[in-house]
């Protein structure tokens, strides 16, 4: 348990890990700790973890599979364990090869769900509507404004603070890892952000949160959400249409209008432009279906 608390406290100031990544962490640990304990049956310290083999990690993948746990899940679950086995042999020598051995399931690479631009169009301009005050109306504007316009991130956008806000042509973003990028702002979503500050009844101070609830307590991402289903429902959008479908849409539109994928790499704050890549995917079956709708030969086949 020490061990465990000590690593969680070092993802936290030396990784600078979010507080939802180590929540993750710390549930994912905790399940592959109650598996050992049934399976071994006794106690897990430090000296049960350095004597695992291959064959007890392939135990707890198979126990992950029969619960019905899903695939992208069991592999973040042994990301995590993977990790704390890297910090106990960097912090407390232990080296279990074992793990090294075990390969995590193997997961379908995914392709982001984007809107049409005529669907994050209508979007933002409606989602204002769907409330009776004017001023959250106009947050929700703004929000989805940062999402589409700035390719933000939801959490991104609603940990900004009023000092943050722009009052130019960019504006810093601090995204993962509490990495900094810088993101060009449109009028539009610069002005959307100082028209909702204009009519919000609660101060917001340098370092007041920019986008607050009714209460004027810093905005939960459920409540983005929430409105979000609404849109569906009344827009006729598809149910992959979330927050995070705004920022594909951002990146998507971007690369289909010529943009460059080392650009939209920044623009995002990708580590890798392996993630980034997955963008032409979309692309590419945009450009086949266009083909298929319109070509003569197409048709005719």
């Amino acid at each position: 348990r020490d061990a465990l608390a000590a690593w969680l406290i070092w993802l936290e100031t030396e990784r600078r890990a979010s507080a939802h990544t180590i929540e993750a962490y710390d549930r994912d640990l905790g399940r592959f700790l109650a598996f050992l304990a049934d399976h071994l049956g006794g106690p897990v310290d430090l000296a049960a973890l350095n004597r695992l083999g291959t064959v007890d990690f392939r135990s707890f993948l198979a126990h992950c599979r029969k619960a019905g746990l899903a695939a992208t899940s069991t592999a973040r679950t042994m990301s995590s364990v993977r990790s704390f086995f890297r910090w106990l042999q960097r912090y407390h020598e232990i080296a279990n090869a074992a793990i090294r051995a075990v390969r995590s399931p193997k997961l379908p690479r995914s392709v982001p769900k984007p809107l049409t631009a005529d669907s994050a169009r209508r979007s933002v301009e409606t989602i204002g509507e769907l409330r009776d005050e004017a001023w959250v109306g106009r947050r929700d504007t703004a929000v989805l404004l940062l999402l589409y316009g700035c390719g933000l991130r939801i959490a991104e956008a609603l940990a900004l603070n009023g000092g943050d806000a722009p009052d130019g042509d960019s504006m810093v973003i601090t995204g993962k890892g509490r990495k900094q990028r810088m993101v060009p702002v449109l009028p539009a979503v610069r002005e959307a952000i100082a028209a909702y500050r204009a009519v919000c009844p609660h101060p917001i101070g340098r370092d007041d949160p920019l986008f607050v609830g009714v209460r004027g307590k810093r905005l939960d991402p459920a409540i983005v959400q929430q409105q979000m289903r609404r849109l569906r429902a009344l827009l006729g959008l598809p149910e992959t249409a979330t927050p995070h479908a705004l920022r594909h849409s951002f990146a998507t539109h971007l690369l289909a209008a010529g943009g460059d994928l080392r650009t939209i790499q920044d623009l995002l704050g990708h580590a890798s432009l392996s993630t980034t890549q997955r963008y032409t995917a979309v692309d590419a079956a945009h450009l086949l279906d266009v083909y298929a709708r319109a070509h003569p030969r197409a048709k005719a086949g």
